[in-house]
């Protein structure tokens, strides 16, 4: 009797302490090429605004990541189609594709207190300027609809065929929203979180050159 209270007073312990131990442990950081930094060093690094931090490997971890992807696709004619079948209009096949991605509500694209009709300025100037540099209108693609409804009026949003635009340049849920830019050929350029009107610009500007 004795020996079995000893065993089941010990296993309580032994789960207490883990249980103990996994409450109090502390977040790990990590630069963009995984390598562990502290956590002074993490927040000097983020304040800079050149790299994103993202959750790391588990619920313990936070990772740097860069902003700024640059690749190639091959398979853009399929692209194409699954975007056209989506927003139900064709896309020129001479011209690049302009996507902006909204990953679903964070902290970051449910702040700020912009009225519908300065978000509609804002969209407005930006597709002027694609416009003028291609001669196209940017796509507008989400992955989570929930924080979409402040742009009722304002733009219109396609649901992420086969999640296609996900995998193939958002690996991660980069807060507000990113953008990626893909040429003619396949080339791209991918900026993740939020960006400013010019970047996007100068995306389109350099990939066309």
């Amino acid at each position: 009797m004795k020996k079995s209270l000893f065993i089941l007073f010990f296993g309580i312990l032994i789960s207490s302490c883990s249980s103990s131990k996994g409450r109090t442990q502390k977040k790990k950081y990590f630069n963009e090429n995984n390598v562990k930094i502290s956590k002074s060093k993490f927040r000097k690094i983020r304040a800079t605004n050149r790299l994103l931090d993202i959750p790391g490997d588990s619920a313990h971890h936070r990772k740097l990541t860069l902003r700024e992807k640059r690749g190639k696709i091959t398979n853009r004619p399929i692209l194409e189609l699954l975007l056209e079948n989506e927003i139900n209009r064709e896309i020129d096949s001479t011209k690049p594709i302009v996507i902006i991605f909204y990953p679903g509500k964070d902290p970051c694209n449910s702040s700020g207190s912009a009225s519908k009709e300065q978000r509609k300025y804002w969209f407005d100037v930006l597709e002027d300027g694609i416009y003028q540099l291609v001669k196209t209108k940017p796509i507008y693609i989400y992955r989570e609809k929930e924080g979409l409804e402040k742009y009722h009026g304002v733009l219109t949003w396609h649901k992420d065929p086969n999640k296609t635009i996900e995998r193939l340049f958002f690996e991660h849920h980069y807060p507000c929203s990113s953008f990626v830019v893909i040429s003619k050929d396949g080339d791209y350029i991918s900026f993740f979180g939020e960006f400013g009107k010019k970047y996007l610009w100068g995306a389109i500007d350099y990939i066309t050159k």
